[in-house]
């Protein structure tokens, strides 16, 4: 749908662009009855301003972005980082600076990499907490320093960050034990392939999946919650050794985007496609598991838009004094292999192809 733009409102108003704009944005020169008769327009129409345009109007501003998310595991965390570049690059030739500063992996070398961040002089950090207990000391020195931090795809809510900004995980969890629910027979064994329990996300993605797989499969029980610590090998090994104890393993909720080596555990102890999997995420490797259905969902996380949200919440709190919510919350979204072409990294490899 074609968003409205001032002119159309101008014209159901009956009165100018310059009218239309005092009205917008609280400027002098009009009469209060015109004023509330754009604004009733404008909200019927379902008018939103445009931040690149309202940036210029302010002047040319001046703030330092810091990003410091891990590079593995890449799968995820370039879509992660593409969302936030992208979204950065729009406001690049109005003064928009950023500092980019990954960690080699989920929560190692963070706290590190965080105390040279806070010696730059930026004003806003976007973040992965890996370790929130470790590093919440330093989010909350870095809000008294009056730098805005936003943690992106997991949390630290123990800490004084500005805001979260993820899928709910929870939610994740719950939607990823409904699909194998149903996908298993009443009274099955399921399993928990994760990262890190004390990272935030993983550990509120295995929650939601274990109170709620025995609700959507009655007599089902969680009989392993397995830390693969976002190691491909490791999470390879270990999955080999839970196969091997429990031999009639119905259902694998992976709540991290390594899930290659689960599939290749899976096909090394010959249980690919009986094994029912719910996967996290999309990337193009994982296709042909989708087609031979060794993979039969994902939950999509949306780093992408992830990324782009933090950095409009953040400008527009900069530019405009907007508040920022404690936590900003998105929708997961279910990916099987009927809907696998409408996702973005499925059409970005499609263009490659082209």
């Amino acid at each position: 749908m074609k968003r409205a733009d001032i002119r159309e409102i101008a014209g159901l108003a009956n009165v100018s662009i310059g009218t239309v704009d005092r009205a917008l944005h609280g400027r002098k020169g009009i009469s209060e009855a015109t004023r509330e008769r754009v604004l009733r327009i404008a909200k019927m129409v379902g008018y939103t301003p445009n931040l690149a345009a309202r940036t210029l109007s302010v002047g040319r501003p001046n703030i330092p972005f810091g990003i410091c998310i891990p590079r593995e595991t890449h799968l995820f965390y370039d879509q992660l980082r593409d969302g936030i570049l992208d979204e950065l690059r729009r406001f690049e030739p109005l003064g928009v600076e950023w500092l980019y500063r990954p960690v080699e992996r989920l929560g190692v070398g963070e706290v590190e990499r965080l105390k040279e961040m806070l010696e730059t002089g930026v004003r806003a950090l976007i973040l992965t907490p890996g370790d929130p207990r470790r590093i919440a000391p330093l989010i909350d020195e870095a809000e008294r320093k009056g730098i805005r931090v936003v943690c992106v795809a997991s949390d630290a809510p123990d800490s004084s960050r500005s805001t979260a900004i993820s899928v709910d995980h929870e939610v994740g969890g719950s939607l990823a034990a409904e699909l194998i629910g149903r996908f298993v027979e009443p009274g099955s064994r399921a399993a928990v392939i994760t990262g890190m329990l004390h990272t935030e996300a993983h550990r509120k993605c295995t929650e939601g999946f274990c109170n709620a797989f025995p609700l959507y499969c009655k007599g089902g029980e969680v009989v392993e919650v397995v830390e693969g610590h976002e190691n491909e090998d490791e999470t390879f090994q270990m999955c080999i050794d839970l196969l091997g104890k429990y031999t009639d393993l119905a259902g694998i909720y992976v709540s991290i985007a390594i899930c290659l080596p689960v599939c290749y555990a899976l096909q090394a102890r010959g249980l690919a496609g009986k094994v029912r999997v719910v996967a996290t995420d999309l990337f193009r490797e994982m296709i042909p598991f989708f087609e031979k259905e060794t993979i039969h969902a994902s939950i999509y996380q949306r780093p992408y838009v992830v990324g782009q949200t933090a950095v409009r919440l953040l400008l527009e709190h900069f530019l405009h004094n907007r508040p920022m919510p404690h936590t900003h919350y998105l929708s997961p979204s279910v990916v099987m292999r009927s809907n696998l072409h409408l996702f973005r990294e499925t059409r970005r490899l499609e263009a490659q192809r082209t």
